[in-house]
């Protein structure tokens, strides 16, 4: 496979930052990277490009993790609360997602990615639950919430077996065929 190498002058997911010097497969670099102006080839001209380009990317990662940690202060002092319809014995119809808690910041004036929100699995149970927010990759908040019922918890009501009925065992059953017969 014939590579080639390419200075990024934007970062891209999982290759670099700007300023990089990464090795790539030609087509990569031909078909996507060069006609998007993502990465300019490498030569001797594009070599001087690389201090101002790691000057600006050093600039930008400083912004970006100073403004990261203003909003986890923010988030830190944000308290949600979800009202969920409930039935009996407390059980919840439905369950609170990652975009129900990025809706509820949202209206609460604070604008985020939705998938910086780390909700592994849907909140299935009333009470006091944790949503992990990755905001930088120095930057992690934990965001705690209540879900509460909106309606009062009724308690379950027991069903009592019927008497009478005469429950089927595995030994009163007709044998079953083999196949290979």
């Amino acid at each position: 496979m014939a590579t080639t190498e390419v200075l990024l002058v934007k970062p891209v997911d999982g290759l670099g930052g700007e300023g990089d010097q990464v090795k790539v497969r030609a087509g990569y670099a031909r078909n996507f990277l060069l006609p998007r102006k993502i990465a300019v080839t490498l030569n001797a001209s594009n070599k001087k490009h690389v201090e101002a380009l790691k000057k600006r990317r050093a600039e930008r990662e400083q912004t970006e993790l100073s403004s990261a940690q203003e909003l986890g202060k923010k988030l830190e002092k944000t308290s949600l609360a979800f009202a969920v319809k409930t039935g009996e014995g407390g059980k919840m119809f439905g369950a609170i997602t990652g975009q129900d808690v990025h809706e509820k910041l949202i209206a609460s004036g604070i604008e985020l990615d939705k998938k910086k929100i780390l909700l592994f699995t849907p909140v299935k149970t009333l009470g006091k639950h944790t949503v992990k927010i990755k905001l930088h990759t120095d930057v992690t908040v934990e965001l705690g919430f209540d879900v509460v019922s909106e309606n009062p918890i009724e308690p379950a009501a027991v069903e009592a077996a019927p008497t009478g009925d005469r429950t089927e065992k595995k030994s009163d059953r007709r044998p079953r065929k083999d196949a290979k017969e």
